[in-house]
């Protein structure tokens, strides 16, 4: 009963927090992170009241397959945007942005952060900001897309936006495998070729297979069911299944085999849009019927953001470092690589900016990184400080970004009036 309460109760706040923030014009998913938090261990969940939010991070954690759920939907929608016909046109500029914003990105955290180690060696080792230079590649696709959703956002930026941001899932896997591979050979003095090199690539390489096949799957079976209702069903069936097969692990000889679930359901999207007749109208239904588990999932992450990493100085000084050199390289990696490939003014200005965000990918780097034992916990505190902030202001900063892009358009006056007569008239029935 408890995670059944804490569940709806965790979906109601968020919902009452967007009627709240609705004068500030803020996105959705800022509500849904500081209803989040409010319900959090840290505000109302230490009161310790049975289904008044969550009482510790282990009851958070509890509900961990509705965000692994939720990330499968959000990666499945971004895959729908690989149409061949689209990449005909943007796909060369979305390839080159995609790798060269993150390997910038890295670049600048790299740099600034061995500064800080040469100021303060004794804080910050080494293989320390080798691996924070790489979790710095990760852009956080869900709550990209749920702005883009939110304001129905379209346009030459918000077309290009969204290849980029699931190329930068496939571009950190191999950044962070090479980096984090270099900082535990510093630690333990042995050299590991096929933790740097192999395992990257055939975690990738499976899980475009997967998705591809999972996608090919899909498109047969639908093919039996004439109701849109039953296709219906049939996608959610797909992607909640390839999620599951994508957390399975094995090894062969000294390779370890795993999947990106986000890849994995990235393909499985790409693969059913371009070979299926039928799937923008299945992907519109699936949008409105995963609203509800979105909206919970950014409550649950918004729950899990720990506010303890404020207390210590070093880690919120190191932080903040981490914070200005990463938004600096994702900026002006994506205005240089926008700007050599000829995309329009608008895009090369404000394109940087709506990769800010950052969360799911960026956390579970830092999970990896906890096998350097006590050097991973600055790592995990450094990354959960930044994606605090990220998450509460990077989906602000992307709205404004697309609405000065000219993706987002205001809402049409008469729009406006004829929703305001529908009120009053609804009053005047009362």
């Amino acid at each position: 009963m408890n995670i059944l309460l804490s569940v709806s109760i965790a979906l109601l706040a968020g919902l009452l927090m967007t009627r709240a923030f609705k004068p500030f014009k803020l996105p959705a998913v800022t509500a849904y992170l500081i209803a989040g938090v409010l319900i959090g261990p840290y505000c109302l969940g230490a009161l310790h009241i049975d289904g008044l939010g969550f009482g510790s991070m282990e009851e958070v954690g509890s509900l961990g397959v509705i965000s692994q759920v939720a990330l499968g939907f959000i990666a499945f929608s971004i895959g729908s945007e690989f149409r061949l016909d689209d990449l005909k046109k943007i796909g060369k500029q979305a390839f080159v942005i995609g790798i060269f914003q993150a390997l910038v990105a890295t670049l600048f955290v790299d740099l600034a952060l061995l500064a800080v180690h040469m100021i303060m060696p004794d804080k910050l080792t080494v293989p320390q900001l080798i691996t924070l230079g790489a979790i710095a590649t990760a852009t956080a696709p869900a709550a990209t897309l749920m702005v883009v959703r939110q304001y129905k956002a379209n346009g030459p930026l918000t077309k290009l936006l969204l290849p980029i941001v699931a190329l930068d899932d496939a571009v950190g896997l191999i950044v962070f495998a090479v980096s984090f591979g270099i900082a535990k050979t510093l630690v333990s003095g042995t050299v590991d070729i096929v933790s740097i090199i192999v395992n990257p690539l055939v975690e990738i390489v499976c899980s475009l297979l997967l998705g591809a096949v999972m996608g090919w799957l899909l498109t047969q079976l639908e093919k039996l069911f004439n109701s849109n209702t039953n296709r219906l069903n049939m996608t959610i069936a797909f992607v909640v299944m390839t999620v599951a097969l994508s957390t399975l692990k094995f090894e062969i000889g000294p390779v370890h085999v795993g999947f990106s679930s986000l890849l994995v359901c990235m393909m499985l999207g790409t693969i059913f849009c371009n070979i299926c007749p039928l799937s923008e109208e299945m992907m519109t239904r699936s949008d409105k019927w995963t609203s509800p588990l979105l909206a919970l999932f950014f409550v649950i992450s918004g729950a899990e953001l720990e506010l303890s990493v404020f207390t210590d100085v070093a880690i919120v000084g190191i932080g903040v470092v981490y914070i200005l050199f990463r938004s600096l390289g994702k900026y002006f990696g994506a205005f240089a690589s926008a700007k050599a490939t000829k995309c329009a003014p608008q895009i090369c200005k404000y394109l940087g900016i709506t990769l800010l965000p950052q969360a799911g990918v960026a956390l579970g780097m830092c999970t990896t990184a906890m096998q350097l034992g006590e050097q991973g916990n600055l790592i995990r505190n450094i990354t959960l400080f930044a994606v605090l902030i990220y998450e509460l202001f990077g989906p602000m900063m992307t709205k404004m970004a697309l609405t000065a892009a000219g993706d987002i358009q205001p809402m049409p006056e008469e729009v406006k009036n004829r929703r305001k007569h529908k009120l009053e008239e609804a009053k005047k029935a009362k």
